[in-house]
């Protein structure tokens, strides 16, 4: 982040894929939205991340139902005919006035409020990751970037609208924001959230540049958030996720769908999009254990993610897995301490009776060693007697063949073939 520190949206680049057209019809209020984003096409076909995360079978064991998720953003499209019904009135502490939050100009936080709670619809691949989870929309600015450029954030606005969801029956917080500075303001909402019981996801923020972990980035940088990162669908941090201490765990960011103001969907990137992921699967985790403290749950999506292919300054825990979330058997009691090794006292009768055996076969191995070379000696002795009866003891003596004379001419010519006519 270039520039004096300052709160941003943790956004990146978006896209939308053209499927048909988008049928809701935003309405905020008037005057409310200068230039409004236009509805986006719809997309058919089943997310990656949602396969990836395996949502359906997710769904076996939780909804998110009786679950209520503030959406600390640009606000929530409530028309969207995907969360139509979801999202509670709100509130808007961007602009003057005793606005509603449920409106959204720019996409942002009706993306983020999508993931986790969209229904299904016929006809749709897409859909929430918590679908029965409650939105409460907490509007705190109208930025979002298309270019990756920074794009500032009133810090007392968004401490305002946290110390709003704390204080309004939010179970989980969703805060896709992230910047360099540690504003007191901002610290102290945390601090009361947490108080609250509440869990709290920040994104990491999208700075990173290089592999060297950067400035710690708030508000994911501070005691009792959870801090995400992104990754794509190969499992690999983007290049822009940050890098540092405040990782707690990572989440599909790049690529991901989402819900679009106005209606229709988009693709986008970034940190921003991957923390959902995971305030979901805290408000999957306290649907299906009410009575769950906010610590408790973020243990559980911590001691179960998938392990990561990086370092943790990287990838934190690992990638968040919510089945695992909700399905794996743990124990909050610390490991029991191994017993002291104790060495069995040999029984005398069986160690007199085990040499017994071992004397006994160390003497019948000798025993047949000695055995053997009796008997070849012995066969050699014999074959030396007899040899020497049939000789009468006498030396034998190789007999040497005669010498043959000697030649003083040469032998006559040989022919192989018959000779000349001439000489027969």
């Amino acid at each position: 982040m270039n520039g004096a520190p300052k709160l941003v949206t943790a956004v990146a680049i978006a896209a939308a894929v053209v499927v048909c057209p988008g049928v809701a019809t935003a309405a905020p209020p008037p005057g409310a939205c200068g230039n409004p984003a236009p509805a986006s096409p719809a997309v058919t076909e089943l997310p990656w991340a949602q396969k990836t995360l395996d949502a359906r079978s997710v769904h076996e064991h939780a909804t998110g139902a009786g679950v209520v998720v503030a959406v600390v953003d640009s606000g929530v499209d409530a028309d969207h005919p995907q969360l139509a019904g979801k999202v509670l009135r709100g509130q808007d502490f961007f602009l003057v006035g005793d606005l509603p939050g449920g409106f959204d100009c720019v996409s942002h936080g009706t993306g983020v409020a999508s993931i986790i709670a969209a229904r299904p619809v016929s006809g749709i691949g897409f859909a929430g990751l918590a679908p029965d989870a409650t939105i409460l929309p907490v509007r705190v600015s109208e930025s979002d970037s298309t270019d990756g450029a920074a794009e500032g954030i009133d810090p007392e606005a968004l401490a305002r609208g946290i110390w709003f969801a704390a204080d309004h029956g939010a179970e989980v917080i969703n805060l896709s924001v992230a910047g360099e500075l540690d504003n007191p303001f901002v610290r102290d909402a945390i601090r009361h959230a947490v108080d609250l019981d509440v869990v709290v996801v920040a994104a990491v923020g999208n700075g990173q540049e290089g592999t060297a972990p950067g400035p710690v980035t708030y508000p994911a940088g501070y005691d009792g958030v959870i801090g995400v990162g992104a990754v794509d669908m190969t499992g690999t941090r983007l290049d822009s996720s940050q890098i540092g201490p405040q990782v707690d765990v990572v989440a599909p960011g790049g690529g991901v769908l989402c819900a679009a103001r106005a209606g229709g969907h988009q693709y986008r990137d970034g940190t921003s999009f991957a923390a959902p992921f995971v305030s979901a699967t805290a408000a999957l985790v306290r649907s299906a254990w009410p009575g769950m403290s906010a610590r408790e749950v973020t243990q559980r999506i911590l001691a179960t993610t998938t392990p990561a292919p990086g370092d943790k300054a990287a990838y934190g825990t690992g990638m968040v897995n919510p089945y695992r979330a909700l399905t794996d058997g743990l124990v909050s009691a610390a490991p029991a301490a191994l017993p002291a090794v104790r060495h069995p006292v040999p029984d005398a009768e069986q160690v007199r009776v085990s040499a017994w055996w071992a004397e006994s076969v160390s003497d019948a191995r000798l025993f047949a060693v000695l055995t053997v070379a009796v008997a070849v000696l012995g066969a050699g002795a014999a074959v030396v007697l007899i040899r020497g009866r049939r000789s009468r003891w006498q030396p034998r003596r190789a007999v040497v063949p005669p010498a043959a004379p000697a030649r003083d001419e040469l032998p006559e010519e040989m022919f192989l073939v018959p000779p000349p006519p001439a000489d027969r």
